[in-house]
């Protein structure tokens, strides 16, 4: 797309918006002079796009009431945009109500589109690969997350039908804080109210949401994204597993993230300062520990195992294979 055609889209866009637009705020906007913008003017008018002159000293130009912009007016750019937005919100899970959806509205921009510019953005989608599989992740359902989200905007207070991992199925209370994208999968954290405990929800899991009167207060400060990935580090699991690692803070979050692992206690000696290199005790929660041997070799620090007794005979049965495969000529 030229420049100047991109420019009159733009002031279309502008005019859309609603209001007078000055000549001085139009051509601000579009970094050109006066005379330029009432060319790009004459261009939307030759267009039978209704724009209007207002004349006096707050006059300028305005969209002819009742006008609406086709459906779609997408840049070169723009499309590329959108287009990749939806093959990476399919591909990381992060779409609503598992079905083609995002194959649909990619048709539906593809059949509005020049073919010159469709043409454009298949060779880039054609040459894109990734290094990682589509996720299989179970999908929120589209209603479900607009009324958490407009609940979470407006502080209203929730009732939810959530289904939890054990198949038990309930109807509780929530004050919804948030809504966090985690690692291909959307959750709700905030704090049922009958019980004043804070809860984290994965919204696939929840079949339907209503609003209830009143309002309620959000806790100043809070963080919710790190709100859920500290709840993955102490949810519970099959096994609690307990490590005394040697290194810094970082050298431990390298291979155990906070949403995997959590620093208890910085051991005697270290002190506070995260850069310092010395023992620290690690904990975690986990449904299997065969994942945990290889990422104990990788982080190449010295470690001791206090529980459970089952890792260590896993790391000892890795180690033996390791030197084995060594041994072999």
């Amino acid at each position: 797309m030229s420049r100047p055609t991109g420019r009159v889209l733009i002031l279309l866009e502008l005019l859309q918006t609603g209001g007078i637009r000055t000549v001085a705020e139009l051509a601000d906007r579009l970094g050109v002079d006066g005379r330029t913008v009432r060319r790009y003017v004459d261009q939307l008018i030759d267009l039978d796009v209704p724009v209007e002159a207002v004349r006096g000293r707050y006059g300028g130009y305005r969209l002819g009431s009742g006008y609406r912009l086709p459906p779609l007016m997408f840049s070169d750019d723009e499309a590329l945009a959108v287009l990749l937005g939806l093959v990476a919100g399919r591909r990381s899970g992060l779409t609503t109500t598992a079905g083609t959806a995002g194959e649909t509205a990619a048709a539906k921009i593809r059949r509005v589109l020049p073919e010159r510019v469709t043409r454009r953005l298949d060779t880039v989608l054609e040459s894109l690969a990734f290094t990682a599989p589509p996720t299989t992740f179970a999908h929120p359902d589209a209603e479900v997350l607009l009324t958490v989200a407009d609940a979470v905007r407006h502080r209203r207070p929730l009732s939810i039908k959530y289904t939890d991992r054990h198949g038990r199925r309930g109807e509780r209370p929530l004050h919804a804080y948030g809504i966090v994208a985690h690692a291909g999968r959307w959750y709700v954290t905030g704090t049922d109210p009958e019980i004043d405990e804070d809860r984290t929800f994965r919204l696939d899991r929840i079949a339907g949401a209503r609003t209830l009167p009143g309002t309620f207060d959000v806790p100043a400060g809070l963080d919710t994204a790190q709100r859920v990935v500290s709840g993955f580090a102490t949810a519970e699991y099959r096994y609690e597993v307990t490590l005394r690692i040697h290194g810094t803070v970082d050298q431990i979050r390298a291979r155990l993230p906070a949403g995997v692992a959590s620093l208890e206690e910085v051991m005697p000696g270290v002190g506070a300062d995260p850069a310092a290199e010395g023992w620290r005790r690690v904990e975690l929660r986990a449904e299997r520990l065969d994942w945990l041997p290889p990422v104990l070799a990788s982080l190449d620090r010295p470690f001791v195992i206090e529980r459970p007794a089952e890792l260590r005979d896993l790391v000892v049965a890795l180690a033996d294979r390791l030197a084995s495969n060594a041994r072999q000529t």
